[in-house]
């Protein structure tokens, strides 16, 4: 027999999808049938499977321990040794997170064998307590955003399942105000408003804009303004309005201002030469800045605040001005 009390990481998910992790070699006729047979209960009495959790709610396994430890295997993380970074972390309360994630670091894995900054995630939690080793049955942290690899700056996570859902929610509504700074190639004078419709070649993982809109492409909409030139580059502040892979990397070249150092949007010419001159050699793309609208509870304390991630020296290597607390 066990039992398993809901805390604020497992409340607000479905009870069946809850066994569905902590039992997660069992299939979903083995877990209906041993609710129905009451071996499974809620509270101390019969559920049916649907129940939202809320926290503090019992959870009773009536299985033998041999049952039990067959159907939900170890941890992932038990007895593994787990890939440990310093994180550079902004803000942070019991239910989320927000990470200035550095050049060369993947949001998730692309591939198995990969680390990302979930991984990095996740044993943060373990090491400060936030998260404990058993609670990673019925719970994964992830983030509720994603940037490219070599793009910096700001990306949110969910510590906790509610904060989880609700900044997903956020992010998928279009609600959250995302803006970026990045650096291009040309004098850019003017704001911009540029609509278009962008195709992705998942086998190349590359992505063309159109003008026109035919089935398969999916609208795209981006937003600028430029901040300040220098010699040959224009530092843009860019309003993220959809959210599509390498949108802006993809739109900006299209409107015929790439992004500084892009080697797959990029001027081949500026990146040689960026390189040669500088060493960098990936997109100088930043998300710079968050802004929440009104969050429902537990997030309600995040509501109408914005948070900032400082610019990376990268981009002060193209303009000694350009600092980290430039004036924006």
């Amino acid at each position: 027999m066990k039992e398993l009390y809901i805390t604020d990481n497992e409340a607000g998910q479905r009870l069946d999808k809850l066994l569905a992790k902590y039992l997660r070699l069992a299939g979903k006729g083995f877990l209906y049938k041993m609710i129905r047979k009451k071996n499974i209960t809620l509270n101390g009495k019969r559920c049916e499977g649907s129940e939202k959790l809320k926290t503090g709610d019992r959870v009773c396994l009536y299985l033998s321990d041999d049952t039990i430890q067959k159907f939900s295997g170890a941890p992932e993380a038990a007895g593994q040794p787990r890939p440990r970074t310093r994180l550079e972390i902004l803000y942070e309360d019991p239910h989320m997170l927000l990470i200035n994630k550095p050049a060369g670091m993947l949001s998730q894995k692309a591939a198995p064998e990969d680390v990302s900054l979930v991984e990095y995630l996740t044993s943060y939690l373990l090491d400060t307590g936030a998260l404990a080793e058993e609670d990673l049955r019925a719970f994964r942290p992830s983030v509720c955003s994603r940037l490219d690899r070599n793009t910096t700056g700001l990306i949110a996570a969910g510590k906790s399942l509610a904060g989880l859902q609700i900044l997903s929610e956020a992010f998928r509504s279009r609600t959250l105000s995302k803006y970026y700074l990045c650096v291009v190639c040309g004098a850019v004078t003017e704001p911009m408003r540029l609509d278009g419709y962008l195709e992705k070649d998942p086998a190349a993982n590359q992505v063309s804009v159109f003008r026109q809109p035919v089935p398969g492409r999916s609208r795209i909409l981006t937003e600028y303004e430029p901040v300040d030139r220098t010699e040959g580059y224009t530092l843009l502040k860019v309003r993220l309005i959809t959210g599509k892979t390498h949108q802006i990397r993809a739109h900006l070249a299209s409107a015929g201002h790439p992004i500084a150092g892009d080697p797959r949007y990029g001027d081949p010419k500026d990146c040689r030469r960026l390189r040669q001159q500088t060493g960098i050699g990936s997109q100088l793309l930043h998300s710079w800045k968050l802004v929440f609208p009104q969050m429902p509870a537990p997030l309600e304390h995040v509501s109408g605040r914005s948070f900032q991630a400082p610019l990376p020296e990268t981009f002060r290597q193209i303009c000694p001005r350009w600092t980290a607390d430039l004036e924006l």
